[in-house]
């Protein structure tokens, strides 16, 4: 039985009381919204109540769905905050008969953006909004302020823009990191693009710990001083600023802690989907793509240890200037993060134009500027990027980041060939580099690919000196046919 109205005074409710659901829960509460909760495991709600949100008033339990929903404002606002995949599926169904039209259901977690499409959908359909978006930021973000990229129905946006604009993290100049970013599943689009460019940077950040460490033979105190440095400068940012303090870390018996632990990433997917939808639009994402791989390698721990008994290459030695080769390194990091924000912004706006949604590019930069795992002053040129031209195609063409990729180059140049030299694998430099040369080449050598595809399979190919969309073939054997294949498809 549904409680009195007098009951209903929470602002939004939330399930999932998990580390990212508590903290958003006591987010919302200090910044003055009543906020109502629930967990499957019931006696969760007790716990966080007598626990993290005790002297809360504005933190209500619910033990029931029927008590937590009867906790609600109309139109109600109920967030979930838990497992993607078909967990969300299940609590849609759980809270969708105690709903009625107009209220709406947030999905807060990793949600694989086709789901935050079909769920968007299916609930316009029975007259309930519903809204998917992602999260970044961690543990600390979600308390503090997180960045919130929230996409799905439109209609739903007004319900909570107040709400998730006061408890997303803030720019320097004041402004929230939370806008809308789009139509259906646009919201854990973005995350996923997000997550991707994460990936790279770690993998890149990686790399130059690796070049340093093997390459140049530097302690991790050493190491934890020019990433100091760095985050000082045009590099500033929050993985930069986390891996300064990780290399400083001291294990129990005095060494430093990083050196201790087990050489094999984990990964959640969203790494691998941005790898996959890009695949699936034909858009060359390949620094972030080569990340994903990294990590899958480095799970090959035992396959690896057995290879380097067996597998001999070069032993790493630099005989140059090592702090000029420091400041390479830096360089080369620098343009290669820019790659891949390239990359992940070209990816974007391959989806826009086919799903059909309308992605504000100056706007996610801004969404990125703080609160999440991406947060760096490198973000703020990407919005003026696109301040300047909206219809930029492509980020290494404006002018700052030509500029930077331009004077970086060099040094860029060296610590790809000086890795190679000593065998130390920087799979991340590299491919942003050879994407920077392909991208900048009039000419590739993809004439001789089509003339094979057009030799072994009669795919046709187009000619320099004919309009574009005039197809041909050629018999190259003298023995075979006129007929030609129909799937040529750039």
């Amino acid at each position: 039985m549904e409680q009195s109205d007098k009951n209903q005074t929470a602002d939004i409710g939330l399930i999932g009381l998990a580390v990212m659901g508590q903290n958003l829960v006591l987010n919302m509460a200090d910044n003055g919204f009543t906020v109502a909760v629930f967990n499957r495991t019931v006696s969760k709600v007790d716990d966080f109540l007598n626990d993290a949100a005790k002297g809360y008033e504005n933190v209500l339990g619910g033990h029931s769905i029927e008590e937590f929903i009867a906790l609600l404002k109309r139109p109600r606002k109920v967030m979930l905050m838990v497992k993607a995949g078909n967990v969300v599926d299940q609590f849609i169904d759980l809270v969708l008969p105690h709903l009625e039209q107009g209220d709406l259901i947030i999905d807060g977690g990793n949600s694989h953006f086709p789901d935050t499409t079909r769920r968007t959908k299916h609930l316009a359909e029975k007259g309930i909004l519903y809204i998917g978006t992602g999260v970044s930021g961690g543990e600390e973000g979600a308390r503090r302020g997180p960045s919130i990229m929230p996409g799905g129905n439109p209609k739903a946006w007004p319900l909570v823009k107040d709400i998730f604009q006061a408890i997303a993290a803030k720019t320097p100049d004041g402004d929230a990191c939370c806008d809308w970013v789009g139509e259906e599943g646009a919201g854990h689009y973005i995350k996923m693009v997000h997550n991707g460019i994460e990936y790279g940077d770690m993998q890149l950040i990686c790399e130059a710990y690796q070049l340093m460490k093997d390459g140049l033979g530097m302690t991790p105190d050493e190491m934890h001083h020019v990433f100091a440095e760095w985050n000082t400068g045009e590099l500033d940012s929050y993985l930069i600023e986390i891996t300064r303090d990780i290399l400083q870390f001291k294990d129990e018996d005095g060494t430093p802690l990083v050196e201790n632990i087990l050489d094999t990433a984990g990964q959640k997917g969203t790494g691998k989907w941005t790898g996959i939808s890009a695949l699936d639009l034909g858009v060359p994402v390949t620094l972030i793509g080569e990340a994903v791989f990294s990590r899958c390698l480095s799970a090959m721990k035992d396959e690896r240890v057995q290879a380097s008994k067996l597998l001999t290459g070069p032993k790493a030695a630099f005989s140059g200037d090592k702090t000029a080769f420091v400041e390479d390194i830096r360089r080369a990091l620098l343009a290669s993060k820019i790659v891949s924000y390239a990359q992940g912004y070209m990816l974007m706006r391959e989806a826009a134009q086919e799903m059909g949604w309308h992605l504000n590019f100056g706007g996610i930069a801004l969404m990125w500027r703080g609160g999440c795992i991406i947060r760096s002053v490198f973000l703020g040129k990407i919005k003026a990027a696109f301040d300047k031209n909206p219809s930029l195609t492509n980020l290494l063409l404006d002018d700052y980041f030509r500029e930077v990729t331009g004077r970086c180059q060099d040094s860029w140049r060296r610590v790809v060939a000086q890795s190679v030299t000593m065998g130390i694998p920087v799979p991340a430099f590299a491919t942003a580099l050879t994407f920077f040369d392909g991208y900048r080449s009039e000419r590739l050598p993809a004439n001789l690919l089509q003339a094979q595809r057009d030799y072994f399979g009669a795919h046709t190919y187009e000619r320099i000196n004919k309009p574009r969309g005039e197809f041909f073939h050629t018999n190259w054997t003298g023995t075979g046919g006129k007929t030609s294949a129909s799937t040529y498809q750039v």
